[in-house]
């Protein structure tokens, strides 16, 4: 399955998901789960919704030193070490850890998962800005694609926290496990190709090191290092701080407009406008890129320019365009239901675009950085974890994140091998589909048993 085929099989998914989307908002009999804890009120509610009311409220574990948080700890570690250098965070691992290892309830696993993968990528993204790009004079964080990607990242997270509310999660479950599954099948082909062009590449060099000193071709330059400037000035050149400044700005702006949603009354007018505000926003910051993108890409093919605008080797027409804002889209919403920065989809659809293992996972551990932390920021003002919880295990992952980082740029440079790092992301999706897919079930299974209420749930309902 070619690039191509990966994109239409994302676009598949977001197309299903808009149909079920359709079906919900079709439900106009839907029960309410909106509940109060007068205890009044208790008699009017259903039994089975009552049930589910129990299950579902706020269980905080206490942070104190036993088998199961040194197991949480390990996991938390590895989940961040192997999420960050794939560029996928983790998510889909810490979410079944917190909620069946702990024991936190699914909500409050959620927030801390953001919390997790956002002090992961936040060290991951230090260590990237002091490594050099492997073969040009650029920064090793795509710009570009940060730019173009963000928004629509964001504005499907904010639809995927919405729709959590209202999916099912058994459905929820099985749509992510499919996903995964595919995005985890294809990573690994794309492994297996790349380690096959390695093996072609250092054959070829061998031979050009006995016939002659004549350089290799730097075309192929997913193997090639170079250690000439310090770490500062490696600093410096990978930061653009113009782009660093809007980025920001977006950040914020999302963030206020969360704020504000949050003290609204849900479903009121007021509620509804504020969410199609962040419409515009991701409409104006992509589609900027978006058309610089296809410009740039126009103006090259008429000078006979074949170098790719940017980092990926992709052309930029009007369909490639909409179809990766699509899949950005469907990356949002999967972080959304999930509780993870988007870097499941985002992490493979880079490296579907032709960018190297090295700057896609810059690139993807960059734009969650944002997505992460703005979950957090707004998961705080909610109160929906624990601070000393949140504290230890941020601590935890901002070093897991570092010295994975340290460790697999090692491997491949000693290897010489970037197709670790694809390999690396393959097994971090598939261990999370598993996983998943296990909580999920356990889940469900528990939920026939005590003939707890398993359709779609109104979408005006903010536990």
């Amino acid at each position: 399955m070619g690039t191509r085929g990966f994109l239409m099989y994302l676009t598949i998914f977001g197309f299903s998901l808009a149909i079920l989307c359709i079906f919900f908002l079709d439900a106009t009999n839907t029960p309410s789960l909106a509940w109060s804890p007068n205890p009044n009120n208790l008699s009017s509610i259903p039994v089975h919704l009552y049930k589910q009311l129990s299950s579902s409220r706020r269980v905080w574990p206490e942070l104190k030193f036993g088998w199961r948080s040194v197991l949480a700890t390990f996991i938390c570690f590895l989940g961040s070490a192997f999420g960050t250098v794939g560029g996928v965070g983790g998510g889909g691992i810490f979410v079944p850890m917190l909620n069946l290892i702990v024991g936190f309830d699914t909500k409050s696993s959620a927030a801390l998962s953001k919390c997790i993968i956002m002090g992961a990528s936040a060290s991951s993204v230090w260590y990237n800005l002091r490594v050099p790009h492997p073969s040009k004079e650029v920064p090793i964080i795509d710009y570009d694609l940060a730019f173009f990607f963000q928004p629509v990242l964001l504005l499907g997270i904010t639809i995927g926290v919405t729709l959590s509310v209202a999916f099912p999660f058994w459905l929820v479950t099985i749509l992510i496990v499919i996903l995964f599954l595919g995005t985890s099948s294809r990573s690994f082909c794309k492994g297996i190709e790349m380690w096959k062009q390695e093996t072609i590449f250092k054959k070829e060099l061998q031979n050009q090191q006995h016939e002659s000193n004549v350089s290799p071709d730097t075309d192929y330059h997913i193997l090639s290092s170079r250690e000439e400037k310090s770490a500062l000035e490696t600093m410096k050149s990978n930061l653009r701080w113009k782009r660093v400044v809007i980025l920001v700005s977006v950040w914020v702006a999302f963030l206020l407009l969360q704020i504000i949603k949050n003290k609204t009354v849900s479903c009121s007018i007021l509620y509804w406008v504020v969410n199609a505000l962040q419409i515009p926003i991701a409409i104006l910051v992509s589609g900027y890129e978006a058309v610089r993108l296809w410009r740039e890409n126009k103006k090259r093919k008429m000078s006979g320019n074949s170098e790719s605008v940017c980092e990926a080797t992709i052309e930029w027409t009007p369909l490639h365009i909409a179809s990766c804002a699509l899949c950005g889209i469907v990356g949002g919403i999967v972080g959304g239901l999930l509780g993870s920065g988007g870097g499941f989809v985002l992490g493979p659809l880079l490296l579907e675009l032709g960018v190297i293992p090295q700057v896609a996972s810059a690139t993807a551990t960059f734009v969650m950085m944002f997505s992460s932390s703005l979950s957090v920021v707004e998961f705080y003002l909610l109160k929906r974890f624990p601070i000393p919880y949140a504290l230890y295990l941020i601590s935890v992952s901002v070093i897991a994140g570092f010295w994975g980082q340290f460790f697999v740029r090692k491997l491949v440079t000693f290897f010489g091998r970037a197709s670790i790092i694809v390999f690396i992301l393959s097994a971090v999706i598939f261990a999370s589909a598993l996983t998943m897919g296990v909580a999920g079930a356990k889940k469900s299974f528990n939920m026939i048993e005590k003939h707890d209420y398993m359709g779609f749930l109104s979408i005006c309902d903010r536990n």
